[in-house]
């Protein structure tokens, strides 16, 4: 999983995010609250500056287009993105308002108080006319756009509106952290990622159950013609939604949580990268669901590097030792988890009834073409119908152990039907390879893999073996 070559545009409210430790030893005789004895302090970006701290931790490149004041705090906040090298500074400097900070006291790793330091004046003609240039001085250098509404008045109607279009002309996905109920100011996201909150604010509905949060999820998606909503559950983990395809969830993991802080910002930032760098939406939904899981382990506005999240994205596997037979589901969320770690998933099928030299080559050939192989065999009745009333020679479950014990072999599925069609429509490989006895054109999913970006490969076979002329000796002998 390498996003390096994967550049983002950052557009929303910046701010400067200061965490001041200390300790509380005892209550103020002037008043009935604790008093806190500062012991250290930490600035970084925050908001939109938080999601691109994220995707540069994540390995990718991020350009930042927001407000900041010409103050101290805008001071400090542009000092910290000059020593950020990934980090493109396309920030415009404003006398119309202060630079956004938030302060928040921290003692025994709980927040004591948070302090903002921000104006609510509308966005002025000035400013969004300097923040259009500023996207269409960049645009053009992006595989993806982040817009991080926090409400703060930069996600004005006119700006907004301007990086659809110039977003829209290019085929560049936007992906949409919303603040405001109205989603109609976000008509063109591609993708809008609202929290449980959000979903049920926007919508005016329930959000309880996954029935409910679908529902609302597709009303807000036709309030703003988006391609998908991405709803995030808290302990509930991820919900996907689309347009066009089913709905898709995943759960979160149980951890300690020490720290809710910008984990929407890791979401969306992990989401962008992702999809910007030619996954698809559930792919990136896992990754970005592992991320979220590494920043809400740690205290503060945190970010999580790609390895953490290659680690959780390891430990939400499960072990490595899987069952011999996978049922379709667990095989599909396998095949996700390992699509979604960047790895190439392989996918071929048959009866493998008695097992000879000419399928180890094929099997060889399979997984040299892919970096994880699924086998899908056909069941008994299966065969039965194919190959006659003799066959299979062995049953399933036989065949399913010895196949799972091959080692070019990393999953072995089953089906029932004629064809493995809506078991390679389910599981959706990225490379699907038959025997080179077969043209392009007869095999089985070939357009369907190929047209979701696949590929199809004819591995060669070696001659003088197969399972009937096997049978045929046993018989002879």
């Amino acid at each position: 999983m390498d996003f390096s070559s994967v550049s983002v545009l950052c557009l929303g409210d910046v701010m400067l995010d200061r965490f001041l430790y200390g300790t509380m030893e005892r209550i103020s005789p002037e008043a009935p609250v604790p008093v806190l004895l500062l012991e250290s302090r930490r600035e970084m970006p925050g908001g939109a500056g938080n999601v691109a701290n994220n995707i540069i931790s994540l390995g990718g490149r991020a350009i930042l287009v927001g407000l900041v004041g010409q103050d101290e705090a805008g001071a400090v906040l542009r000092e910290a993105l000059s020593q950020q090298e990934r980090v493109v500074d396309a920030t415009v400097r404003t006398t119309a308002r202060p630079t956004i900070c938030k302060t928040r006291f921290i003692a025994v790793h709980q927040q004591v108080v948070r302090a903002d330091e921000e104006s609510r004046v509308p966005l002025q003609p000035e400013e969004a006319e300097a923040l259009c240039r500023a996207i269409d001085a960049q645009i053009d250098q992006v595989q993806a756009v982040v817009v991080s509404d926090y409400g703060k008045g930069v996600c004005s109607p006119a700006v907004l509106t301007h990086v659809f279009a110039m977003a829209r002309a290019r085929s560049i996905p936007v992906f949409v952290d919303p603040k405001t109920a109205d989603y109609t100011q976000y008509r063109g996201a591609t993708c809008i990622t609202p929290n449980a909150k959000e979903l049920a604010l926007a919508s005016g509905m329930p959000v309880v159950t996954e029935e409910q949060a679908e529902l609302a999820a597709r009303t807000v998606m036709a309030h703003a013609d988006a391609a998908a909503i991405l709803a995030t559950r808290s302990e509930k983990g991820m919900m996907l939604v689309r347009r066009d395809g089913p709905v898709l969830s995943v759960p979160a993991r149980a951890r300690e949580v020490f720290d809710v802080s910008g984990a929407g910002d890791t979401v969306i930032a992990t989401m962008a990268l992702g999809v910007g760098a030619g996954m698809t939406f559930e792919q990136a939904m896992r990754v970005a669901n592992a991320a979220a899981g590494v920043v809400v382990g740690k205290l503060g506005t945190a970010t999580a590097d790609i390895q953490e999240v290659l680690h959780e994205l390891e430990e939400q596997s499960g072990p490595d030792q899987m069952p011999h037979l996978l049922p379709l589901s667990a095989a599909c969320a396998q095949v996700q988890r390992w699509q979604a770690q960047g790895l190439k998933v392989g996918f071929t099928n048959g009866c493998f009834d008695i097992i000879h030299p000419g399928h180890v080559g094929l099997l060889a050939e399979a997984r040299a073409a892919c970096d994880r192989l699924v086998v899908a065999l056909n069941t008994d009745a299966s065969v039965n119908r194919l190959k006659g009333p003799a066959r299979p020679v062995n049953t399933l479950e036989s065949r399913a152990r010895v196949m799972a014990a091959i080692r070019y072999v990393d999953a072995v599925v089953s089906f029932d039907e004629d064809t493995p069609l809506e078991t390679i429509r389910t599981l959706m490989p990225d490379v699907l390879i038959k025997g080179a006895d077969y043209k392009p054109e007869q095999v089985v999913g070939a357009d369907l893999v190929v047209g979701n970006g696949g590929e199809l490969v004819l591995a060669t076979l070696a001659a003088g073996h197969s399972t009937t002329a096997t049978i045929g000796r046993i018989q002879q002998s």
